[in-house]
């Protein structure tokens, strides 16, 4: 079916390939990615935009040996391609399929594993440290985007390289794009390279420059690599990179193998901290991804002929960025705060409207929580909306410049619980955990689209820090059943019998459908909506001690500090003496997979509770002992 690309097996088979085939493999890759992608759905603008870098780097460099870290790991699909894993891409994704990340367990090709991004630096640089103290002869390769760089590890990562004199070479993947359009001043600094003629020119010249000198011995090659010094400041002030002690080379075209694979054998005679600067064009090979990279950036399926269609389902995200225009219209002095995820967090309304309100800070979701707490100081009221896995960096800040301080900053938690397909680095299972030990800090998670509005609103007049955990996908409303507005108390939808399901966020919909299945069998079971996850509700917790035989709690989150292992301690002080289970994820990190697959094996599908509750409470099977 490809001409070049069914023979590539192995990143060796490239060896035996002109320029002209190279190229028609790279038009191969392009047309295999989209066609793959579009059926099992994944990274595809950022994959188009490195088939030529890829081929280079593996052209150049054998990964077998060499080390490549690829930074968050959303294009590493064409090194997928090259080290033997085509047969395999129809299992993109899927449960027990191939990850859409780099995964040590699939490859030796995968050195490290990523799925945040501004890593690779920091990565690379101890993989190259370990390989000196061990007196090991192979290359680090780190490559990472333009806009991971504006990630504060990636920084440190450069500062520390700099300071080393440690053979590595970081190769800067300049798009001008990472999800949303890059922000900052390094964004700035880079713009101004990449539309600096002369400087491009001199760029190249001085590579072809360093080719030519007869290198006889080391000193031939430094001083080769200070009249560019010299030459580099005339040319470009500052120099950022130079001044960090890393040696510069650049633009290069990401697109073009030739020059790409020059550059690369070239700077492998160049000792010492190294950067080349690649400029590529997201999304390349597929016009609708090339006109709206933003769009392309993770796809569902889509038809390749019509492109991505915009979907009108009601998500959780839109709802947040719905409710927060809604606030905004009555206060000028919120402000809402992204770390460069302005579409993937629902926010698109709001920067339509009040664009001025909206900040954009980069990948920088440390800044971020800070940025919030200095905003709270001076009379205005934050939010940051952000994905529950990438909150994760942010602990430091949310304890000590938030909550020690309590301010009113709001914490918009988007796709907290399983997310999917994408995995262990994005399942946000941990939130729970890691939140509800800082004081000060108020934790909820809506049943349904019309609790997260109420509790976005509630949040406006709350002066206190607030966090609010919500999941992926499609928004339900649960209005038919009984709805109480004190949000700071726990909800009992139904309070018949001696039997409870206690259930916080999305997995109240699941307790409604098992006591409708319950019902059937003649079975009554109560329904409480643990929405106020910290601070607990203790009137609740002693209500269901002092008349419940049974307790069952629901949970998408890991036991080990969650919402399950707190309830089940309440309990055990308010002296309860009935039988309680939980459902909660296992304290491991799961998979990645279609979510009701995941569920499933984990369960917490609506069957396996039902089959487990009927055992706990007919067979006196599988229940915990409180103690």
């Amino acid at each position: 079916m490809y001409k070049y690309l069914d023979n590539i097996n192995k990143p060796s088979d490239l060896k035996r390939l002109s320029l002209i085939e190279m190229d028609e493999l790279a038009k191969e890759i392009r047309k295999f990615l989209i066609k793959s992608v579009s059926k099992t759905g994944g990274h595809l603008a950022s994959n188009l935009g490195v088939v030529e870098l890829t081929l280079a780097l593996h052209s150049v460099y054998d990964t077998t040996k060499d080390k490549i870290v690829f930074d968050v790991g959303h294009q590493s699909y064409v090194h997928k391609l090259l080290t033997g894993r085509k047969e395999k891409f129809s299992t993109l994704r899927q449960y027990e399929g191939l990850s859409g990340f780099p995964k040590r367990k699939e490859s030796v090709h995968d050195c490290f594993e990523t799925g945040h991004s501004s890593t690779s630096i920091s990565a690379g640089l101890g993989i190259a440290l370990g390989r000196d103290f061990c007196k090991d002869k192979f290359k680090v390769v780190s490559v990472i985007g333009d806009g991971a760089l504006t990630g504060g590890l990636a920084l440190e990562g450069l500062n520390h390289l700099g300071s080393t004199n440690t053979d590595m070479l970081v190769i800067l993947n300049d798009n001008d794009m990472s999800i949303c359009e890059n922000v900052g001043g390094l964004s700035n600094s880079l713009y101004n390279i990449r539309m600096t003629k002369a400087y491009r020119k001199f760029s190249k010249n001085m590579i072809n420059f360093i080719s030519s000198v007869p290198v006889v011995g080391v000193k031939a090659t430094n001083a080769a690599v200070r009249i560019k010094d010299s030459l580099k400041h005339m040319v470009m002030p500052g120099a950022f990179f130079e001044e960090m002690g890393i040696k510069y080379f650049g633009p290069v075209d990401g697109h073009d193998y030739k020059s790409i694979v020059h550059a690369l054998k070239e700077l492998n005679n160049i000792e010492g901290p190294k950067i080349l600067h690649v400029l590529t064009t997201k999304g390349k090979g597929y016009k609708y991804a090339q006109d709206n990279p933003s769009d392309y950036h993770g796809v569902s399926k889509f038809d390749i002929a019509k492109g991505v269609i915009s979907s009108s389902q009601l998500t959780y995200s839109s709802v947040a960025g719905n409710t927060l225009n809604s606030i905004f219209e009555r206060d000028s002095k919120s402000v809402a705060i992204t770390a460069a995820m302005i579409s993937g967090t629902g926010l698109d309304i709001l920067f339509e409207k009040h664009s001025k309100r909206v900040i954009d800070v980069g990948i920088a979701e440390e800044h971020a929580v800070t940025l919030a707490a200095g905003l709270a100081t001076s009379g205005i009221k934050p939010y940051f909306v952000v994905y529950s896995t990438f909150l994760q960096r942010a602990y430091d800040q949310i304890l000590h410049d938030v909550a020690l301080q309590d301010l009113p900053v709001t914490l918009l938690i988007d796709r907290a619980g399983l997310v999917g397909e994408d995995g262990e680095t994005h399942h946000g299972v941990f939130d729970i955990g890691f939140l509800s030990t800082i004081p000060n800090l108020t934790i909820m998670s809506p049943r349904d689209l019309i609790e997260l509005q109420d509790m976005i609103e509630f949040s406006h007049s709350y002066n206190h820090p607030l966090a609010i955990r919500y999941p992926r996908g499609k928004a339900v409303n649960l209005s038919s059943h009984v709805r109480d507005s004190r949000l700071m108390k726990w909800e009992w939808i139904y309070e018949e019998t001696k039997i409870a399901i206690v259930a916080i966020g999305k997995m109240v919909e699941t307790a409604i459908k098992i006591r409708e299945s319950m019902a059937l069998l003649g079975i009554k079971i109560a329904v409480v909506n643990a929405r106020c996850i910290k601070p607990m509700d203790d009137l609740s917790i002693q209500k269901l001690s002092e008349t419940m035989d049974y307790i069952f709690s629901l949970e998408d989150h890991v036991y080990s500090g969650g919402f399950s292992s707190k309830l089940k301690q309440k309990l055990f002080d308010s002296g309860y003496i009935g039988k309680f289970k939980s459902f909660s994820l296992p304290d491991e990190f799961i998979e990645h997979g279609n979510t009701e697959i995941l569920l499933s094996k984990y369960g917490l599908d609506n069957n396996t509770i039902h089959k487990n509750i009927i055992e706990c409470i007919r067979y006196n099977e599988g229940y915990e002992e409180i103690s």
